[in-house]
C-alpha cells in the first residue's frame, strides 16, 4: 500500500566549538586528541572563536588540520609577558596588554591608527583585520568542497534584527567574512563584519553553544556530538567581589545550555518511534478505497516528520574546562604560557573522556 519508502537515518560526528576569546586556545588541545584518536567528523561547527577554530579544522591548508590549528594559535600568542610571573599575574598583565595595545595579529586598538580627529566617535574599539589576514595564511576556502573535509557551520547574529545568522559550507561559498562575522563581539568593542547586506556580530549573544543550528541545519542524520565546554557549569565558592560575581555570572551566560534540546530530542524520537508503528500498523492493515486516499494523504505528512526531519541525538560528550582561578578577563590572557597551558589542558582533558566516543 505504501508509496513511500522509510528511508533509514544517516549518522554523523559533530564538533561544535563554543567562543570565549583566548580560551578558545582550550578547543585546539581538544581537537588534537580528537585527530590523535582517529575521530572522524563529518559537521565542525563553533561561533566566535569557535567558528574561527572551526574554519581551520575543515579548511587548513595543512594535510594535518591539528597543526595547523596549533599554529595559528602560537601565532596569536604574545611573548611580552614575563614568564616568572604568578598564574593571576600572568592573566592579569597579559589581558591589560591586549586591552591597551592589543594583539598585532588578530586584534588593534583603534587610538593606535594616526588621526587628525583627536574625536573618538566609533561604535567599535579595536579593528579585527589583522585577524583577517592571520586567518588567510592557515586557510583555504576551497578545500571545503572536498568531500574528505567536515561540514563547516558557523553562527552569527544581524545587527539590526537580533535573528541569528548561519553560515553553512554546504550551501554558502565561504570567505573570511563569513567567519570573522561570528567573531564581532561588542561588550570588548569588537567591530561587525558586513556580509552581503547585513551587519553582523558575534553569534555568542544569541546562543554559544550552536548545537541548535547543526540540527536544523542537517535535520536527517542522527548525531553524535562532542561539545567543547569553555565556561564551568559548577563553582562551589561564593564570588567573594563584584569582580567574581561579573565572572561567575559571564560563565553562567556562556556555558553549555544544550540540556534542553537534548532531552527534546529523546522526546521525539521516542514520538517517532510510536508514529512508526502506528504507521506499520495501519500499513499492513486492509483498508477500503476512502480509508486508503487518506492513508496516502497522511504517509506524506508522515514522511516529512519521519524521514525529513527524523534525527535525534544519539550520544552527547562534553570536554569541560576546569578553572584554576576565577578572573573576569581570563579570555584576553594571550600571554604564550597560558596559550600553551590551554592547549595542553584541551588535549589531556580530551584524551580522557573521547577514548570511548561513538563505540557505544
Amino acid at each position: 500500500m505504501s508509496t513511500i519508502k522509510n528511508v533509514k537515518n544517516c549518522e554523523e560526528n559533530v564538533l561544535v566549538l563554543q567562543g570565549g576569546g583566548s580560551l578558545g586556545a582550550y578547543e585546539c588541545g581538544v581537537y588534537k586528541a580528537i585527530h590523535k584518536l582517529k575521530i572522524k567528523l563529518d559537521v565542525v561547527a563553533g561561533t566566535s572563536i569557535g567558528g574561527i577554530n572551526s574554519a581551520i579544522i575543515a579548511a587548513s591548508k595543512s594535510e594535518d588540520p591539528s597543526k595547523g590549528l596549533e599554529e595559528f594559535w602560537l601565532t596569536l600568542a604574545e611573548t611580552v609577558t614575563p614568564h616568572f610571573l604568578s598564574e593571576k599575574m600572568r592573566e592579569i598583565s597579559s589581558s591589560i596588554y591586549s586591552a591597551m595595545w592589543g594583539n598585532s595579529n588578530a586584534f588593534l586598538p583603534l587610538w593606535l591608527r594616526p588621526s587628525l580627529d583627536f574625536t573618538y566617535n566609533s561604535p567599535y574599539l579595536y579593528d579585527i583585520t589583522p585577524l583577517k589576514k592571520t586567518l588567510e595564511k592557515f586557510v583555504d576556502y576551497s578545500n571545503l568542497k572536498e568531500k574528505s573535509r567536515p561540514r563547516l557551520i558557523v553562527t552569527s547574529t544581524d545587527v539590526q534584527n537580533g535573528k541569528p545568522s548561519t553560515f553553512d559550507s554546504k550551501y554558502d561559498n565561504f570567505t573570511s567574512e563569513h567567519v570573522l562575522a561570528s567573531a564581532g563581539y561588542p561588550f570588548y568593542g569588537i567591530s561587525w563584519t558586513k556580509v552581503g547586506n547585513r551587519y553582523l556580530w558575534d553569534g555568542t549573544l544569541l546562543s554559544n553553544t550552536p548545537l541548535r543550528e547543526v540540527i536544523d541545519a542537517s535535520p536527517i542524520c542522527d548525531k553524535k556530538v562532542i561539545i567543547v565546554n569553555l565556561f564551568p557549569h559548577n563553582q562551589e565558592e561564593l564570588p567573594r567581589n563584584m569582580s567574581e560575581s561579573w565572572h561567575r555570572a559571564r560563565d553562567i551566560m556562556h556555558t553549555d545550555k544544550t540540556d534542553q534540546s537534548v532531552r527534546m530530542s529523546k522526546v521525539i524520537s521516542r514520538y517517532l518511534q510510536m508514529i512508526k508503528k502506528m504507521h506499520d500498523i495501519l500499513e499492513s492493515t486492509p483498508l477500503d478505497e476512502k480509508n486508503k486516499k487518506k492513508f496516502v494523504e497522511l504517509e506524506s505528512e508522515y514522511h516529512k516528520l519521519a524521514c525529513e526531519r527524523g534525527a535525534i541525538i544519539k550520544e552527547i560528550v562534553r570536554v569541560e574546562r576546569k578553572e584554576e582561578s576565577h578572573y573576569l578577563f581570563e579570555d584576553a590572557d594571550f600571554s604564550v604560557d597560558t596559550v600553551k597551558k590551554l592547549i595542553q589542558n584541551g588535549e589531556k582533558d580530551a584524551l580522557k573522556v573521547l577514548v570511548e566516543f561513538g563505540n557505544n
